[in-house]
């Protein structure tokens, strides 16, 4: 049988150990599997005609600028989301979707895969829809005749912990699509599907990037990924030896769907309209600019030209020359593009609702660290598959998070205060580099830590960040291995027939 990462599709497997592997982990897996399978069977009468899984995702380096075309490095955690489906007897022609843990009540839809969702009313079923309406989407564009609707039952089991920045959402809607995919027979490339996957979450209004999805569908064994965008590439990074990564829950909940209009869908818009306005200071007409300019990575040639001009290749040079570090009111936007706000926009629903919660806007910090981040992501992939030894590759790794982790709560405040403080205890408690990771405004921290001192690290983390925490019941002692734990690069996405 071939190894997931040798197929490019997605593979299909009638055991768990290709995916699992043998030990703990696998033992774990055939019981949520089990418990799955039972489950299924007691609330739908039947049992599941396949399985699906889709891993979540740590982010080494490169926060928030995927949606700006650049390059990413994450890796994929053993934490996964699985989901047991088939197609349902019922004449109802219902989407009955139901989990594992009653904190989530079934949720029931019509088979329609043209429904609105209701955006304004967020339901966890809603990720579902996201992926049933975009596969229905894809497989007409491709010509695929999937017949008319017919109902489908759905049980989930997710163990990425939610709104912790490890892309909980993305495993689920990867898992969603692969599952509805898999029961409709068909199985597209995986570069296809890390497009789709990421193209189906926006129906939920978050204007993501493609770094999650990419990385939950093609993610391998032992592995971290650089993720180029447009079209999707990735391109495996083997990480030194001698190193390991601790993932932290802050336990500060990030709801990034929730909070978009002031936080991430925020910053996307901030980004835009930067690009925009460098466009046209760089000598671009403002139609033009607006009409073609759509990231960051647009204007780049711009901004290094200008750079190259006065001996540098630094796009830096031009965001401290053009944009001023005071934050711009709408009205100042307005008069440097000689349009308006909605009109520049395209009206577009999620961006208005960015314009409506605004008050001014942060261009130059926003900028300044996507440029900045850029280039932290091909330092740390040049620094991997340098001549350095291991010991030197870990320090200058660590140092290149720690820079991450300063540009990502100074220029782009996407920090918190419970982040900011468990960052500083992972540096002082032994950590390489230390940064937030994922969304941010709450969520995880990944740290660089010698892998010798793994043990010791984790005890330390939590005497000093989690220990006064329990006390307070924010959590639960038995709980901890799900909000502190380190991790090795997993798998990505697979189908199983058990």
């Amino acid at each position: 049988m071939a190894k997931q990462e040798d197929v490019s599709v997605v593979p299909i497997f009638t055991s768990l150990e290709p995916v699992y592997g043998d030990g703990s982990l696998l033992q774990d897996a055939t019981q949520r599997f089990d418990v799955l399978m039972a489950s299924f069977n007691q609330t739908f009468g039947a049992s599941p005609q396949l399985f699906a899984r889709s891993p979540g995702r740590v982010n080494l380096i490169g926060e928030h600028i995927d949606y700006e075309g650049y390059s990413v490095l994450p890796m994929a955690i053993r934490q996964d989301t699985i989901m047991a489906i088939r197609i349902s007897e019922d004449q109802k022609q219902q989407l009955r979707i139901a989990n594992v843990n009653d904190k989530y009540s079934m949720c029931t839809y019509p088979a329609d895969p043209d429904q609105e969702i209701d955006l304004k009313n967020h339901k966890w079923g809603h990720y579902f829809i996201c992926a049933y309406k975009g596969f229905h989407e894809y497989a007409k564009s491709k010509g695929v005749n999937l017949g008319s609707p017919v109902g489908l039952d759905v049980l989930v089991d997710g163990i990425v912990p939610t709104g912790s920045g490890l892309s909980s959402s993305a495993a689920f809607v990867c898992s969603a699509t692969i599952a509805i995919m898999a029961v409709f027979g068909q199985n597209f490339e995986k570069k296809e599907l890390a497009q789709l996957t990421c193209d189906c979450e926006r129906h939920i209004g978050t204007q993501s990037g493609g770094m999650d999805q990419a990385i939950s569908i093609m993610a391998k064994t032992g592995f971290a990924e650089l993720i180029d965008f447009n079209p999707v590439r990735v391109t495996d990074v083997k990480l030194p030896d001698g190193g390991s990564f601790v993932i932290a829950h802050s336990l500060a909940e990030s709801k990034k769907a929730v909070t978009a209009a002031t936080n991430y869908n925020n910053r996307v818009v901030e980004c835009r309209l930067a690009s925009i306005i460098l466009g046209v200071k760089l000598g671009m007409e403002p139609k033009e600019a607006i009409s073609k300019v759509k990231t960051l990575s647009d204007v780049e040639g711009l901004c290094v030209s200008f750079a190259g001009d006065r001996g540098s290749s630094d796009p830096l040079l031009a965001v401290k020359e053009y944009l001023k570090e005071e934050p711009y009111t709408a009205e100042e936007i307005e008069k440097v593009l000689e349009e308006e706000l909605p009109s520049i926009l395209n009206n577009d629903p999620t961006s208005l609702a960015v314009l409506n919660a605004a008050t001014h806007f942060k261009l130059h910090q926003r900028a300044a660290h996507v440029y900045s981040e850029a280039r932290r992501v091909h330092g740390f992939k040049d620094t991997v598959y340098s001549s350095l030894s291991d010991e030197e590759k870990l320090k200058k790794l660590g140092d290149l998070m720690n820079e991450s982790h300063h540009s990502c709560s100074v220029l782009y405040e996407c920090s918190c205060p419970e982040l900011e403080e468990l960052v500083e205890v992972c540096r002082e408690n032994g950590a390489l580099g230390a940064r937030l990771t994922g969304a941010g405004w709450g969520g995880c921290a990944v740290a660089l830590v010698k892998e010798s001192g793994v043990t010791q690290f984790i005890a330390a983390v939590k005497e000093k960040y989690y220990t006064k925490r329990v006390e307070k019941g924010v959590v639960k002692e038995e709980d901890m291995e799900l909000y502190l734990f380190a991790s090795k690069p997993s798998s990505g996405a697979a189908i199983f027939n058990l």
